[in-house]
This record gives C-alpha cells, structure tokens and sequence, in this order.
C-alpha cells in the first residue's frame, strides 16, 4: 500500500503500486530524499526547519544511493558525524509546489545510531534553526508542529521500538 499526502494537508491518495502512484502523478516533477531519525543512547534526533520539527533529509545526488544520501544528509545538516544504519524504517510519499512547479517526492527513511561524536550544529542555509537529540517520552512536542509524513516516520520508529 502506497499513501501520498497532499501539501501536508489530512487529504491522501492510497496506491497498491507503485506504478499506478507514478501514473496518477505523472504531471508532477519526481524527486528522491533520504534521511532519518538518529538514536544517541535513549534519545532521537530532530531538526527545526522553517519553524516546523522535521527529521534531517535531503535529496539523492546523481547515482547515490538512499543509504548514502540519508547518512550524508544527517552529517551536513545536523553536524552528527558518521551514523550507522540500524534499519529501514519506511518510504513516504508527499506532494508540494516550489516555484511554481508541482513536486511528488519519495523519502527512503532509516533509523540510526550515532557514537555521540560531533558538535550538533544546524545548517542555517537551509533554514534549519535547532537541532536537538529527544527522547521518546517528549515525542508529543514533535508532533504538535510537524508534518504528517514525519508523523508517520516516528509511528514506524515507535513501533520497532516495542518490539525491542
């Protein structure tokens, strides 16, 4: 099952492939992300960006890979410094205008480790304003002023962590 949200409103559209999803959104330009949540002992990693929590992500580069490109992301970014790949969490899909063109953007999403070096330091110029490692009881704050495809990101995370 596919589920595309649309501009971040409560609105989604539901596939069974991802053919079909790509067919319905042909008029709009495809692009890939990566990115991912980073676990530091009991703590997670978000970002503020533009004013919204958000977790670090950011487009493939030509030929890159979404497990490169996610650990890239987070590492220019946020300032963490070599993060491990523990799994794959999700793919999701979202819809949005930029510059007068309408964007259907597919994120490969991973949960990761981090060894604790590096100083956390926000990418300004890509409007990030905060970074900052959370534990999961202060997942509440997150949700109150994010995006519903970052939602469905730590409602993947959560449930691999009550298997744990």
């Amino acid at each position: 099952m596919y589920k595309v949200f649309i501009d971040n409103l409560p609105k989604k559209f539901e596939f069974k492939t991802e053919k079909e999803l790509l067919t319905e959104f042909s008029d709009h330009q495809f692009i890939e992300a990566a990115g991912g949540i980073v676990q530091r002992k009991k703590s997670f990693l978000f970002i503020k960006r533009n004013g919204l929590w958000d977790i670090p992500k950011g487009k493939l580069e030509k030929g890159e890979s979404p497990e490169l490109g996610g650990i890239r992301e987070i590492e220019e970014e946020c300032g963490v410094m070599a993060p491990q790949i523990i799994k794959h969490l999700i793919d999701t899909w979202h819809t949005y205008e930029y510059k007068g063109k309408k964007v259907l953007k597919k994120t490969y999403w991973y949960w990761l480790s981090d060894s604790g070096e590096g100083k956390l330091v926000p990418q300004t110029e890509e409007g990030i304003t905060h970074v900052e490692f959370l534990e999961e009881s202060n997942f509440a704050k997150v949700r109150a002023n994010t995006y519903l495809s970052i939602e469905e990101v730590m409602d993947e995370l959560q449930k691999r962590l009550a298997k744990k």
